[in-house]
This record gives structure tokens, C-alpha cells and sequence, in this order.
């Protein structure tokens, strides 16, 4: 796995280097990281709006997932958190993002993804369907965005909100959970519907069977362990 991963990484910097791209293929990419610029601008708003801006967002998460118990295990070289608080951002990238797999969320993934694509779109009716058939290009024609569209459909098909609500009830302000619940399940269904779009398919992993086949043969031994 180690020599496929170094080989992967020459052949690209080989290809990166010795062939450049032409002019036209230029100013694609330019056209394409400019509306990447505004997606990112868009998600990144809204992203720290449920997370840092949302009031309770902390003992949400705190109640939901085992960071708790994640923080407790000794088989990291660092402590989960930078600070011994119960702030979010104190916590470090790996427990966050774990203790929201644990309980198959995997939140950091896919939220907002959604919103960014559908409020691209919106922007403008009359230029609805140039805007749409722009992010099929970048699909097509842009490999970073293939890999990420690649990366959310798997990360979506990953998530469980059946085990995911299961976890929510150990929220024990249930005007909280509902509030910050309900929003996270709308914008799952905004990003499923978007991700769909992309890749004309409502079939999660259609364009990558292999890990499809690989999910449907591990699920049933981790679906009772995360449950």
C-alpha cells in the first residue's frame, strides 16, 4: 500500500511538471477555483454558524457523542482537547471528527456542503442551468472537485441518521436536540440532494461499486456496535 500511495504521488508530480496545461484548460481552472472560492466562502459560514455561533451547540455535542469517553482512552501521543474546557474549539482534529463517526454523523463531511451548492445555484434563475452545467464541468473536467464530490458521496453513504438519532436522545434538553437536530438532518437531505444531482444517481457509491460492495459487507457487524 505504501509503494502504490509513492507511486501514485510521482505520477502525479511527473504529470503536474512535464505536461503543462494549454491556455484554454488555464482559464477553466481559473473559472473553476473562483466558484470553488465562493463554495468554500459559503460553507465556511455557514459551518461555524451551527458550530460556534449556535447557542448550546457545545453541550450538544458533549451529550451526543463519546467524546467523553474518547478523551479517556490512553492511545494517543496528545490529550483530545488543547485546553481542559468543554469548548469545541479546544478540541483537536481527531476526536472531533471521530466521536462524530462513532456515533455516524460524521458531521465535519458533508454539513454544508448542501447549502453552498444550492445557494450557488439561487444565485440568479436566469443563470440557473449555465451555473448548473458549471459544476458538471468542474466535475468533469477538474480532478480536485471529482475527488471531493467522490469523498462526500462516500463520507454521506457512511452516515446513519437512524443510529444518529439513537445517540441525539442522550441530549437531555430536548428543546436543544430538536432545534440543532432538525438542522442538521435538513441540511443532510439538502447535501444528499445535491450530491444526487451531481452525479445523476440517487444510488449512494454508484460510481465506485467496489466500495459499495465492501460498505454492504462490513455494515452489519458495525451497525450494532455504533448502535
Amino acid at each position: 500500500m505504501g509503494r502504490q500511495h509513492l507511486e501514485t504521488l510521482i505520477a502525479a508530480t511527473i504529470d503536474a511538471t512535464l505536461f503543462p496545461q494549454n491556455a484554454l484548460m488555464s482559464n477553466k481552472r481559473k473559472s473553476f477555483e473562483s466558484v470553488m472560492e465562493t463554495l468554500s466562502a459559503t460553507a465556511m459560514t455557514s459551518y461555524r454558524n451551527l458550530v460556534y455561533e449556535t447557542p448550546g451547540f457545545a453541550k450538544y455535542f458533549f451529550s451526543e457523542t463519546p467524546i467523553s469517553e474518547i478523551a479517556e482512552l490512553n492511545i494517543g501521543s496528545r490529550q483530545s482537547a488543547r485546553n481542559a474546557t468543554r469548548r469545541i474549539e479546544d478540541l483537536r482534529a481527531i476526536p472531533w471528527g471521530f466521536s462524530c463517526g462513532q456515533c455516524r454523523l460524521l458531521l465535519p463531511g458533508w454539513f454544508v456542503f448542501g447549502s453552498a451548492i444550492h445557494q450557488y445555484w439561487n444565485v440568479d434563475d436566469s443563470l440557473k442551468n449555465n451555473l448548473a452545467q458549471t459544476l458538471l464541468d468542474m466535475l468533469e473536467d477538474w480532478p480536485l472537485f471529482t475527488t471531493l464530490i467522490a469523498n462526500m458521496d462516500m463520507v454521506l453513504a457512511k452516515t446513519d441518521f437512524v443510529v444518529a438519532k439513537r445517540y441525539a436522545q442522550l441530549v437531555a434538553d430536548s428543546n436543544l436536540r430538536d432545534e440543532i437536530f432538525k438542522r442538521i438532518e435538513q441540511e443532510y437531505e439538502r447535501t444528499i440532494q445535491a450530491v444526487n444531482l451531481l452525479l445523476n444517481s440517487n444510488v449512494p457509491l454508484s460510481c465506485n461499486p467496489t466500495l459499495a460492495n465492501s460498505m454492504r459487507n462490513r455494515l452489519p457487524y458495525l451497525d450494532p456496535l455504533n448502535y
